[in-house]
């Protein structure tokens, strides 16, 4: 029963992918590679965490949020990374320095305070061994997409 609803859910989200694939016109294959990446994540980490379709109802939703949250705040890790670079490169003032490097520091900690927030609510919902399994699938996920990108 549980496999049978599993394939249905991702069918049916592999359905509305590839309609809103075909919804973004010609030109758009990177959209198409991202949406197809976002898919093989939600059901590994469905599988990897054996939610059922009750905690996966309740999970999927907070987990995206946390999603757009922690982009929102690599991109501000990345965009204070590139300014602190670009200073040390031009050889700025260490004043200068120094407050582009505290920047980074509370960008990259500001990352981490959203993995600790999201922790605490995935553990509302589930038991603590499927947070675990959240986290090392992830781990493992992003090992399986940097390994066929060198292969490719």
């Amino acid at each position: 029963m549980r496999n049978i609803l599993f394939t249905i859910f991702l069918s049916v989200l592999g359905m509305m992918l590839n309609v809103s694939s075909h919804a973004q016109g010609p030109g758009r294959g990177q959209g198409n590679w991202m949406d197809r990446v976002k898919a093989e994540k939600i059901a590994f980490l469905t599988n990897a965490m054996e939610l059922s379709p009750a905690e996966a109802e309740k999970f999927w939703p907070i987990y995206n949020q946390a999603e757009t949250e922690k982009r929102k705040s690599m991109d501000a890790v990345m965009q204070a990374y590139r300014s602190l670079d670009k200073a040390v490169r031009e050889k700025k003032d260490d004043k200068e320095i120094t407050t582009l490097l505290d920047r980074y520091l509370t960008a990259l900690q500001s990352d981490k305070d959203i993995d600790q927030k999201y922790a605490a609510e995935y553990r509302k919902i589930l038991p603590g061994m499927k947070v675990a399994k959240l986290y090392i699938g992830e781990e493992s996920f992003r090992r399986q997409q940097i390994h066929r990108l060198r292969r490719n």
